[in-house]
C-alpha cells in the first residue's frame, strides 16, 4: 500500500491526536477483544458496565467498527480544502466535522467494508449490492443499510448521538487517561520527522513503514494492496499521523479516493502466549503457505465472509475458495456458521495468535 508525497510540503505531514479516532478503535477493540489481547481486561470491564439500551444500539451499528473501523472517525480527512485537514480537540469538534461531510460521502463511508467489496475504487453506493452484501450479515445489518439509504439524515443523527453515549458512559474517562501518552508519542514523532527527517519518523511509527529510495511515496507493507495520493488539490494536501492506545497489532491506512491519507498506528504491544505444539503448528504454517490463504486470512479476521465475496474481493472463482477453506478449516483456522441461506466463513484470531505475535500482526495490520 503507497501514499504519493511527491512535492508534499514537509509542514504538511503532521502527527496529531484524535478522540473520535481511537474511540473507533475502542469500539473494535470492545467487538472483536480477540484481535487485541492486551485488553481483554478493559474490554469485559466496560462491556459488563454498558447499560442495555447502549449495548444494543452498539450492537445495531457494529459494522461500522468491527471488520475494521470506519472513516467516519476520520471526518477532519474527508472535509475539502479549507475546512478540515486537522483532528479536533473533543469529541464534539470532531462531530461537528463529521456533520459537514456531504451526504454520499458519509453513506459510502458508513458502508465502504461490509457492504462494499472495492474500498479503494470510489464512487456512489450501488443500493442494490449494498442490500445484498448487508443481508449476509443479518436482519439488524440489513436493517440498518436500508434506513440509512432511505433516510441518511435521520441515521447521522442517531449515530451522533451514539458516540455522545459512548463518550458520556465509558470514552471520556478512557481519553482522560490515554491522551497524555498519545499526545507525548505524537511530539516524539515530530521531533523525530524535524531532526532526522520523514524515512527515520516512518521508522519510528512502523517497521511496516518506509520510504522509497526517491522520497516520493510512503510504503505500508500490509496483506491489501491500495495506492492514494496526499497532494490531491480537491481535497487538500496533507498527510497524517494518528498514534493509537487501542490500536495494536493493527495499522491502518485511510486510502478512499478523495480523502487526505492517514496513518493510524498503535503505540506499544502486549506480550502474547507462546506457539502451538509442534504437530499442529506444522499443520497450520503449511495452511498458510499458500500467499492466497493468507490473504483471505486477512478477510477472515476482520469480519465472516461468504465463499461468493472473497471470491469477488480477490477475482477467483468459488470453487477456488472453497479448497482454499478447506484447507484452512482442516488446520483449525476457520470456522463456519449458517445464517439463513448464507454460510459465512471466520478466522479464528485466537489460533492464530498462539501461532506468534508476528504472524497475528501481519494479518490484522
Amino acid at each position: 500500500m503507497s501514499i504519493d508525497i511527491a512535492g508534499l510540503p514537509p509542514e504538511r505531514i503532521v502527527f496529531d491526536i484524535s478522540p473520535l479516532a481511537e474511540l473507533g478503535v475502542a469500539l473494535h477493540a470492545l467487538a472483536e477483544p480477540g484481535h487485541h489481547p492486551g485488553l481483554h481486561g478493559w474490554a469485559t470491564a466496560t462491556s459488563a458496565s454498558l447499560k442495555p439500551d447502549l449495548a444494543d444500539r452498539l450492537h445495531e451499528a457494529d459494522f461500522l467498527w468491527r471488520s475494521t473501523f470506519s472513516d467516519v472517525f476520520m471526518p477532519f480527512a474527508g472535509l475539502p480544502a479549507g475546512e478540515g485537514g486537522s483532528t479536533g480537540a473533543t469529541i464534539g469538534e470532531e462531530l461537528d466535522m463529521l456533520d459537514r461531510l456531504d451526504e454520499e460521502r458519509f453513506v459510502a463511508a458508513a458502508l465502504e467494508f461490509t457492504c462494499s467489496s472495492q474500498y479503494g475504487v470510489g464512487g456512489p453506493v450501488r443500493r442494490d449490492r449494498a442490500l445484498e452484501l448487508a443481508a449476509t450479515r443479518g436482519p439488524k445489518q440489513l436493517d440498518f443499510t436500508r434506513r440509512l439509504l432511505d433516510d441518511p439524515a435521520s441515521v447521522r443523527a442517531w449515530i451522533r448521538r451514539l458516540f455522545e453515549d459512548c463518550d458520556q458512559a465509558f470514552f471520556a474517562d478512557t481519553w482522560r487517561r490515554v491522551r497524555t501518552q498519545l499526545a507525548a508519542d505524537a511530539r516524539h514523532k515530530t521531533e523525530i520527522l524535524r531532526h532526522k527527517g520523514l524515512a527515520e519518523a516512518l521508522h519510528a511509527v512502523s517497521p511496516a513503514l518506509s520510504l522509497d529510495a526517491d522520497g516520493d511515496r510512503i510504503c505500508a507493507d500490509k496483506l491489501a494492496d491500495g495506492r492514494t495520493t496526499a497532494v490531491d488539490p480537491a481535497v487538500g494536501a496533507g498527510v497524517s499521523f494518528v498514534p493509537s492506545s487501542f490500536g495494536w497489532p493493527h495499522l491502518m491506512v485511510l486510502h478512499a479516493p478523495g480523502w487526505r491519507p492517514v496513518v493510524h498506528y498503535p503505540v506499544g504491544s502486549p506480550e502474547l502466549p507462546g506457539a502451538a505444539p509442534v504437530e499442529l503448528l506444522k499443520l497450520r504454517m503449511e495452511a498458510l503457505a499458500h500467499p492466497m490463504r493468507l490473504r483471505l486470512c486477512r478477510n477472515l479476521a476482520r469480519a465472516p465472509y461468504t465463499t461468493s465475496e472473497l471470491a469477488d474481493s480477490y477475482g477467483i472463482t468459488a470453487p477456488e475458495v472453497s479448497r482454499h477453506l478447506a484447507v484452512l478449516k482442516k488446520a483449525g483456522l476457520i470456522s463456519t456458521r449458517r445464517r439463513g441461506r448464507y454460510v459465512l466463513h471466520q478466522l479464528d484470531v485466537s489460533a492464530v495468535a498462539r501461532l506468534g505475535s508476528d504472524l497475528l500482526e501481519m494479518v490484522l495490520r
